[in-house]
C-alpha cells in the first residue's frame, strides 16, 4: 500500500487507461511532486497523532479492570458468555473510546472469576485488562 506522493513505475497503458482517467494517480510534474510533497508531509503528522493518541489510551487501559455479573448454573458455568462485544461496550462507557470488537483477542469467557484480554489499539500498540465475572445476587 503507497501513501501519497509516493512514485511509482506502472505500464503506459495502466495509466492512461485506468488510473490517470480515474484519478488515482498523476503525472510526477514539479508542481505534482510539491503539491504531494505538501500532502505527505500532512499525512505523516496525522499517522504520529494517532499514535501518540493511541499511546494514550493504552495507558489509561493498562490494567483498568472491567466487571461483570452473570447468572450461573451448576459449577459455576455461565449462563451467557461474556465476549468481546461487551467488552467493547464497558469501554466506550466508561472512556468514551470506541474500540473494535475485533481487535479484543479474549475468547468468550464461560467462567466466574478473574480473566485477562488484549486490546489492540493501533498497530503495535496494545494494552492488557482484567474481567471480573461476578454470579448475580
Amino acid at each position: 500500500m503507497g501513501v501519497p506522493g509516493d512514485v511509482v513505475e506502472v505500464k503506459p497503458g495502466y495509466a492512461r487507461n485506468y488510473l490517470l482517467p480515474k484519478g488515482f494517480a498523476v503525472p510526477p510534474t514539479p508542481h505534482e511532486m510539491a503539491r504531494y510533497a505538501k500532502l505527505r508531509q500532512q499525512y505523516q503528522r496525522e499517522l504520529a497523532d494517532r499514535r501518540t493518541r493511541a499511546q494514550m489510551l493504552a495507558e489509561k487501559l493498562e490494567g483498568a479492570q472491567f466487571a461483570f455479573e452473570r447468572r450461573v448454573h451448576d459449577e459455576d458455568k455461565l449462563y451467557a458468555a461474556v465476549r468481546p462485544q461487551e467488552l467493547a461496550k464497558e469501554i466506550e462507557e466508561k472512556f468514551g473510546e470506541k474500540i473494535d470488537p475485533d481487535r479484543i483477542s479474549m475468547g468468550e469467557i464461560e467462567a466466574l472469576g478473574e480473566h485477562t484480554a488484549e486490546i489492540g489499539i493501533y498497530e503495535n500498540i496494545k494494552a492488557q485488562v482484567t474481567i471480573v465475572v461476578t454470579p448475580t445476587s
